[in-house]
């Protein structure tokens, strides 16, 4: 999901509520992992979170499992410092509270003696607290305490842009995701918690239950707390890989009619993935979705769906298509840095008109690439090949390309896939996702991947050097150009780049109904004109370019949103 700026100033300055202010630290998901943080190994994160409604506060104990690749004296974490920790204890000693330190939201454990390499510890903090409340889930972070519309308790956590660290101890950065997860989480009786991954258990106590699940590698902000008056659509879909994926969908008692129709659709969009992409990444856990009193996010295996059943012409759910998507496209390949987000946004906005073109054909694939195309901006490059937090991912005022992650990727891979054909596009796909171009069930686990990997892969996919394909598209903010020259019966063209730099792009030419294939080796072609012409460049919309009509209507929004201010 995309945020925005004025969500994360909300969050900074604790917006409009009398809740204390984040941290900048807190704000900024994904600061660059110290020395220590990158010598860990995170095996496991055992989560007992107690949330009340009624107080909108959690008491929290973590007990979190490390192994170090380097002689350590200190452990570092991340946690929300507007949580106040009641105790920490290493491998069942209980340190003195001058023995952690958490100033600004980066916890500092020291330990008891030195943690050598190979060797393994197990923190364990308790904790306790009101937790952030986000104004606007999902774009800015934080918990939601709503009530159904018959008056029940109805929690959510959204976390994607601050992160983990909002309730519960981690580290906050793509790269620090625990190898398994279990999550006991107790809410009031008679409410349900669906978490992620699989099912282990309720036990029910004292007029509160403790709902247990168990996940393997969650992406960090695609841990979630989903609490509610829940029931549950259950089913299987049998995958053409030969395994049986449990479906699962969460939803209000008042929506049942509609969470049946939704629930419907959940067999034809593993179908598109698996059949365009590969097998589901968490098939031996669920797919699962729960209904939220905010739009939506990807938690893994439990994505967040408060879209209230919105229909469109296109015949599927969007919001909810997009938010699977992640499940290969974020949860099973994750970005190694922020800087590399357009891997998650882009591939997952692309997977929108590649459904339609599955559902329906091309017509619905291009006006949908027509709509992403109409949002590009074109203010940064899509990747700055630097480290990057999250918001300066998405906040065009720092200086990061913003909503083009989606858009501008996604036209991106159409290009792409024109260029290199759809064999080579989608193996290099699938080998990016999965580490392998040829994936099944049980040969392949959660990855990481970067900008270059990707470059690297399509390049072997495709046998090709195409360099000057990614410098043009990833890493310059103004798209190709092409430049047309009208002389005699002579149509010269020549692509000009924001650099400058080489771009030899093929280029079809429609001249009087009769498609010429322009090679532009150099940059540059011509074609013979007969008299009286008629001509069209790229007749079948092959190539992403700059095209001022685009820029034109860009302003003219801009101008009419500014004169539909009310004034005040």
């Amino acid at each position: 999901m995309q945020r925005t700026a004025i969500a994360a100033l909300c969050a900074l300055l604790a917006g409009c509520a009398g809740q204390p202010a984040l941290t900048d630290y807190t704000v900024n998901s994904g600061a660059q992992r110290s020395s220590a943080q990158q010598a860990l190994s995170f095996d496991h994160a055992d989560l007992s979170l107690r949330i009340d409604p009624d107080s909108r506060s959690l008491r929290g104990d973590a007990t979190l499992t490390f192994s170090a690749g380097a002689p350590l004296d200190s452990i570092e974490l991340d946690l929300d410092r507007n949580l106040p920790i009641d105790a920490i204890t290493v491998d069942g000693q209980p340190l003195a509270a001058d023995r952690w330190r958490n100033p600004d939201g980066k916890l500092t454990i020291a330990l008891p003696q030195r943690l050598e390499p190979g060797r393994q510890v197990r923190v364990r903090v308790t904790y306790h607290g009101e937790p952030h409340v986000a104004k606007r889930a999902p774009w800015d972070g934080g918990f939601v305490w709503a009530r159904t519309p018959d008056g029940k308790p109805w929690v959510a956590s959204a976390v994607e842009g601050e992160g983990c660290d909002l309730f519960w101890p981690c580290i906050d950065h793509p790269m620090g995701k625990p190898k398994v997860v279990d999550e006991h989480i107790t809410v009031p009786a008679p409410l349900v918690a669906a978490g992620n991954g699989v099912a282990m258990g309720m036990t029910e106590a004292n007029g509160w239950r403790t709902w247990h699940w168990r996940a393997k590698y969650p992406s960090t902000y695609g841990i979630a707390i989903n609490v509610g008056p829940y029931e549950v659509l259950s089913g299987e879909y049998r995958s053409r890989y030969g395994n049986t994926i449990p479906l699962r969908f969460w939803y209000l008692p008042q929506n049942k009619a509609h969470a049946q129709d939704l629930f419907s659709e959940f067999p034809k969009m593993l179908d598109f993935f698996e059949s365009t992409i590969g097998p589901y990444p968490f098939a031996d856990e669920k797919m699962g979705v729960v209904e939220t009193p905010h739009k939506g996010m990807e938690h893994q295996t439990i994505n967040a769906y408060g879209n209230k059943y919105v229909k469109t012409p296109y015949g599927y759910d969007d919001l909810l298509q997009h938010e699977f998507a992640h499940e290969w496209f974020g949860n099973q390949l994750t970005n190694a840095d922020w800087d590399d987000m357009w891997l998650h946004e882009g591939l997952g906005s692309y997977m929108q008109p590649l459904y339609m073109q599955y559902l329906h054909g091309d017509q619905e694939y291009f006006a949908a690439l027509m709509q992403q195309r109409a949002g590009i901006r074109n203010k940064a490059p899509l990747v700055s090949g630097k480290h990057k937090r999250e918001e300066d991912v998405y906040d065009l005022k720092r200086g990061g390309p913003g909503g083009d992650i989606y858009s501008k990727g996604s036209l991106v891979l159409h290009t792409l896939r024109g260029l290199i054909g759809d064999d080579a596009f989608f193996r290099a796909v699938r080998e990016l996702v999965y580490g392998t171009p040829d994936p099944r069930p049980g040969n392949f686990s959660p990855r990481y991947a970067t900008t270059p990997d990707f470059i690297a892969i399509v390049q072997r996919a495709s046998g090709r050097d195409l360099g000057w394909f990614f410098q043009a598209y990833m890493y310059q903010a103004g798209l190709p150009e092409l430049v047309a020259t009208r002389r005699g019966d002579t149509l010269d063209l020549a692509w000009k780049t924001a650099a400058p730099t080489p771009f030899p792009m093929p280029l079809d030419v429609r001249v009087d109904g009769r498609i010429v294939t322009l090679p532009m080796a150099d940059g540059h072609g011509s074609i013979a004109l007969p008299p009286y012409a008629t001509v069209t460049l790229d007749p079948h919309s092959k190539i992403l370019r700059r095209e001022k009509r685009f820029e034109v209507f860009q302003r003219y929004q801009e101008r009419t949103q500014k004169q539909a201010k009310p004034l005040g």
